[in-house]
């Protein structure tokens, strides 16, 4: 049932409360709220996971990879495009006493002013096969694929070890109850040895029983913090430990037939994608790389003034006779650039491109085989983790019912002790063997969800 297993670990707390002080951003008054903070706070699968995915650093590297990604796109395709800008200079040109002009051949007067709007297009090898653009598009979907790949595998992380606390609390449980039905046995024996019905050898062998129950409790206890502990480092950013997982274990999800989970594979894998996206990325460096073989161009076009007035119409100073000019014009630069000779190193970066790529469609057809395979193996734990659970189940109940069926007998002097004994102990491991069961199921459907997506 949800939440019928719920506990408090103050006491891993108050271990760890030195370390925590001395953890950056965590006071004494932080410490002590935390302890103080009263129950604690349970929480689902889909809390834990969504905890863990906003302060995770792995899976937010590769949250930040695709935001950098997404902004080399927009450059690239901004780099398509004209850029514009506007300019405004004053010459003061020192006069010579003699002419109109200044004392420096490039100005026609002591006083030039220069307004200049100006288009600057620059046309680079590839522009027009948009290979850098194609590119910058396929970095940014294989960042994605990335990102999905990490938020997935962060998926499978956060489960096992949430489920593996939640089996941990199970078995503390268990452990608990063996406890007190071991402490039962030994006063029964004790009353049994008291009435003459049973011997001293059984109240010695159920103290033994007890004993060992007790130290079972003790690891249980142990194996419960520190999976408490392993899911806390992924949820908090300042490690509190203030929570339990609720317990959903019995509630198994449904896994789809397999002909859906095939389907949702082939769409759904985004490793393939990734390997996908980076064959692209190879296809677009070598277009970019053959292109160091061809001419570049720019323009640039220039509308306004250059004149030693700011006005539309105005005297040259060396021309003052000509009266009143238009200032208001325009001139175009156009460049091209042929490379002719630089020692090889364009063909050597071909061959470099053209190597990377050989090297992706390997790539992509190795993590196609994986792929399929990783998708069978992990259908199959999930199909045999879910038929399993029904046998451990079963054999748990059957477990619960011998060891009441043994006690009766026991105390009506039909067993002896070894088999009450043997009839706990089956019991206890029937129960961890169920827990452990169902934990591996809901890890195998994580994984198999890494291939296929949710269902």
């Amino acid at each position: 049932m949800i939440g019928k297993y719920s506990w408090c670990f103050n006491s891993s707390l108050v271990l760890l409360c030195g370390a925590l002080l001395a953890m950056p951003g965590i006071g004494a008054s932080q410490t002590s709220a935390t302890m103080e903070a009263g129950p604690p706070q349970p929480i689902t699968l889909q809390d834990a996971i969504q905890r863990a995915q906003k302060i995770y650093s792995q899976y937010l590297t590769t949250i930040t990879d695709t935001g950098v990604a997404r902004e080399d796109l927009l450059q690239a395709r901004n780099a398509m495009l004209p850029s514009f800008l506007y300019s405004q200079t004053y010459f003061g040109t020192e006069g010579n006493g003699k002419t109109p002009n200044g004392r420096f051949v490039t100005q026609d007067g002591v006083h030039v002013y220069r307004l200049w709007p100006t288009m600057h297009q620059d046309i680079p090898a590839g522009f027009f096969t948009r290979s850098s653009y194609k590119r910058a598009k396929a970095s940014l979907a294989l960042a994605e694929a990335k990102q999905e790949i990490a938020r997935r595998g962060l998926v499978v992380t956060v489960t096992k070890n949430f489920y593996t606390l939640v089996a941990a609390q199970r078995k503390y449980a268990s452990a608990q109850q063996s406890t007190n039905q071991a402490q039962q046995f030994l006063d029964n024996a004790s009353k049994l040895e008291q009435g003459g019905e049973a011997a001293h050898a059984d109240v010695v062998k159920a103290q033994l029983q007890l004993n060992l129950q007790k130290v079972a409790l003790r690891e249980a206890q142990l194996a419960m913090d520190n999976a408490h502990l392993a899911l806390a480092v992924m949820l908090s950013p300042t490690f509190d430990e203030n929570f339990t997982a609720v317990d959903d274990m019995d509630h198994l999800p449904v896994m789809p037939s397999m002909p859906e989970l095939r389907t949702l594979a082939a769409r759904e894998n985004p490793d393939i994608r990734a390997a996908v996206e980076t064959l692209l990325q190879a296809d677009a460096d070598v277009s970019i790389a053959r292109a160091g073989f061809f001419p570049t161009f720019s323009l640039d076009a220039v509308y306004g003034i250059e004149a030693n007035a700011i006005a539309l119409h105005s005297a040259a100073a060396a021309a003052k006779d000509l009266g009143p000019l238009p200032n208001l014009g325009y001139f175009i630069t156009a460049t091209a650039n042929v490379p002719i000779w630089n020692w090889g190193t364009t063909r050597s970066k071909l061959k470099q491109a053209e190597l990377r790529r050989t090297q992706a469609r390997a790539d992509l057809t190795q993590t196609q085989r994986e792929a399929l395979s990783n998708f069978y193996s992990s259908y199959n734990e999930a199909e045999a983790a879910r038929a399993e659970v029904d046998l451990l189940r079963q054999a748990a109940d059957e477990a619960a019912d011998s060891l009441r069926l043994t006690t009766l007998r026991y105390q009506a002097g039909e067993a002896i002790a070894q088999e009450v004994v043997d009839a706990q102990n089956a019991l206890i491991s029937a129960r961890n063997s169920l827990d452990d069961g169902e934990a591996r199921y809901r890890v195998a459907v994580a994984t198999l969800q890494t291939i296929t997506g949710q269902f």
